[in-house]
């Protein structure tokens, strides 16, 4: 039976004087870096920072007595000095890091990093992801995929992954620390905004041209059999166990690389009721700006002068506090926040007909407008319903099918849509046409993107919608006229410029389909 698990070496946390046993510790740990095995006191004490420093020996002595009895350290007679039989007799050891003290140390570091971390978001991860992701396309279309290739390429891949995503949720936690009025300083704050909007800017515009372009790579990785190379990674990764647990250890690779890849591809691949992490990602990011933009706002209020909601409390509290009697503060607490008895919360339907026959201006003040009845039973239980048996489950197959066929009905209409936009080539924008409401709303978003990533000096640019069936190439038209769509729901006007619109869906079945041909 495995003996339980002593937590002692954390005990000097819980201590008046925790900073200074963690001080004595770091000097341990320094020492062991610099290859020493062990340490006196008094080597303990000249290593110490300058402001840590006791006043004698026996001070340093007695914290690496307690740091014994915990078991972070470990003394040995010091018999390096004997030089007389009276030297025996005295008490002197030498100290050196236990194994425990030296893992609850790397535990404290990695907390203490981790709670340290802001964490950035990083656009030349994506770049990074793509390449490796058309590394493991490479590797799908071998007949036999080289086992170390494909497992360094995976490797690769979903480390840098996992960094990603990390970094991009430490970012947003500080991001939102940050604008959080309570742990930002004024100063800092105005000082590094516009690097920190144009740094959200240039991620955001990343993010659309580039997670476009990984969903569509991991979709034909999906359709390439990406199990088979997750396969291959697995195996390699079992290949030194032993024979006993060769098929267990293999079991187990592989179900932790599906588990991996699930991940990536949910974080940029949409499914059913389930959006894409980079789009709930790109979502935040965008909130985030006119978030700190509020905060400026909230600030350059404060330089101003201008009293905010606390400073407001503040001064109702002291009315309240300078109130002669109960009454006076009945009437204040009635001026300044309006609430009264909530009797429209009563209103049924005999109400309803009851104003219907006979309104009531709005301007009528309650206490001459008609009564409210209430019910015995409210007034009673609180409650106008009757206690009694439960209702029946309900048959909800027929509105299962009906939202069943209701999403059939939507891919169809949303395939025709995209079939509808789609162009053959560059086209003026004022040639697209007559759009109809789903087409216009595919249309807008693309447009959006790829105008997200527009930047002064710019005359071409191109964006990938977020699920990676369609790519927009736009170009800009010097002096050309303006341009109309018209929608049922009205008309569209706007510079004209060349467009060119692609179905990225035709391709990838059609990859699909030569993918499944060669095997």
């Amino acid at each position: 039976m495995t003996p339980p698990a002593t937590y002692g070496p954390f005990a000097h946390l819980t201590t008046p004087n925790a900073d200074f046993y963690r001080q004595v510790m770091r000097v341990f740990l320094v020492a062991k870096e610099r290859f020493a095995v062990h340490l006196r006191p008094e080597d303990v004490q000249l290593a110490l920072p300058d402001d840590w420093q006791p006043g004698t020996v026996d001070e340093v002595t007695r914290a690496l007595d307690s740091l014994v009895g915990w078991g972070n350290l470990r003394a040995d007679p010091d018999t390096g000095r004997v030089t007389a039989v009276e030297d025996f007799y005295r008490r002197r050891f030498v100290y050196q890091l236990t194994r425990a003290g030296e893992a609850a140390e790397e535990a404290l570091a990695s907390y203490d990093e981790a709670l340290g971390r802001r964490g950035a978001l990083q656009a030349v991860a994506l770049h990074d992801i793509i390449t490796h992701l058309r590394a493991l396309l490479a590797l799908a279309a071998e007949q036999s995929p080289d086992p170390a290739k494909t497992h360094l390429a995976l490797d690769a891949l979903t480390s840098r992954f996992s960094a990603l995503a990390e970094n991009a949720r430490a970012f947003m936690g500080s991001l939102q620390r940050t604008i959080d009025l309570h742990e930002v300083s004024e100063a800092g704050f105005l000082a590094y905004k516009d690097q920190l909007i144009q740094y959200l800017e240039r991620f955001i515009q990343d993010l659309i041209t580039l997670g476009g372009r990984i969903a569509q790579l991991v979709e034909e990785l999906e359709g390439r059999a990406i199990g088979s190379l997750l396969a291959v990674a697995a195996a390699r990764e079992a290949a030194d166990a032993s024979p006993e647990e060769a098929d267990r250890a293999e079991r187990a690779a592989l179900e932790r690389w599906t588990a991996r890849w699930s991940g990536l591809a949910a974080w940029f691949v949409s499914r059913e009721a389930h959006p894409a992490q980079a789009r709930l990602l790109r979502a935040r990011a965008l909130g985030a700006i006119p978030q700190l933009l509020a905060v400026v706002r909230v600030l350059n209020e404060r330089r101003a002068g201008r009293s905010d909601r606390s400073a407001d409390f503040r001064t109702l509290a002291r009315w309240f506090a300078e109130a002669p009697d109960d009454a006076s503060r009945h009437r204040l607490w009635r001026a300044a926040f309006g609430l009264y008895s909530a009797r429209h919360l009563a209103v049924d339907a005999d109400t309803l007909a009851e104003r219907a026959a006979h309104p009531v201006a709005a301007g009528t003040p309650w206490s001459q407008a008609p009564p409210l009845r209430v019910s015995p039973q409210l007034r009673r239980t609180g409650s106008y319903e009757r206690r009694g048996r439960a209702r029946r489950v309900e048959d909800r197959s027929t509105a299962r099918r009906r939202l069943a066929e209701l999403a059939v009905k939507q891919n169809a209409e949303t395939t025709a849509a995209r079939a509808r936009l789609a162009t053959s080539g560059p086209v003026r924008l004022s040639a697209l046409g007559e759009l109809d409401p789903l087409a216009f709303g595919l249309f807008l978003g693309l447009l959006g993107d790829a105008l997200a990533t527009w930047r002064p000096g710019m005359t071409h640019t191109s964006a990938t919608s977020n699920d990676g069936s369609m790519e927009i190439r736009l170009t800009a038209l010097p002096g050309a006229p303006r341009a109309e769509i018209h929608t049922p729901s009205g008309v569209f006007r706007g510079p004209d410029h060349l467009v060119e619109i692609v179905d990225l869906t035709e391709r990838l079945t059609a990859r699909r389909t030569a993918g499944g041909d060669d095997r």
